[in-house]
């Protein structure tokens, strides 16, 4: 049986890590909005040297060209932009699984330890009983691991698929640039 202060340590421990959880969250917004205050500033500065290069512009085939010029880099910048985006994302959610990962994994030795004491505190004849509990808390137990790998493996196919997108992306804006300075 739960003591007074069992629970009270319990909850305790929720509460940092509510709160540890919030400073990782917290974080993650800190970065993303770092993240887009330089992309804004940074295209704020590249809007105005792209202005003045189209106010110099002399001709249509020279107004063609310089837009093409835009074009491989612009890409190449917003699959950065995408990339730091994951990146962040990606490293938040890390933080917040392992934190997940370690409470359960507390909570799971902690749960084993009741299980244990009731095991021998239980009146005899009850073995039936309290072998099928631990057989319960060992299937939970595999379920859960079963379902944290498919849950990696998942998150390590998405980052994988993000990857070559990016690069496909990047790729076919190289490509139409190319075509379009030798059009020019």
């Amino acid at each position: 049986m739960l003591t007074a202060e069992q629970i009270v340590a319990a909850h305790k421990a929720n509460v940092e890590t509510l709160f540890g959880l919030t400073n990782k969250a917290f974080e993650g917004v800190e970065k993303l909005v770092e993240l887009n205050l330089q992309v804004a500033k940074a295209a704020m500065g590249e809007a105005a040297e792209t202005t003045r290069a189209a106010l110099s512009v002399k001709d249509a085939q020279e107004l063609f060209a310089l837009q093409a010029g835009l074009l491989q880099p612009a890409a190449e910048k917003a699959a950065a932009y995408s990339r730091h985006l994951y990146d962040i994302a990606a490293a938040t959610n890390a933080e917040v699984s392992k934190v997940a990962e370690e409470t359960a994994a507390e909570a799971q030795k902690k749960f084993i330890a009741v299980v244990d004491t009731a095991a021998k505190n239980a009146p005899a004849g009850t073995e039936n009983a309290v072998a099928l509990v631990r057989s319960a808390v060992a299937a939970a137990n595999n379920a859960y691991e079963s379902v944290h790998k498919a849950a990696k493996q998942a998150a390590d196919v998405a980052e994988a698929n993000f990857q070559a997108v990016t690069s496909q992306a990047v790729k076919a804006t190289q490509a139409t640039t190319s075509k379009a300075k030798r059009a020019a």
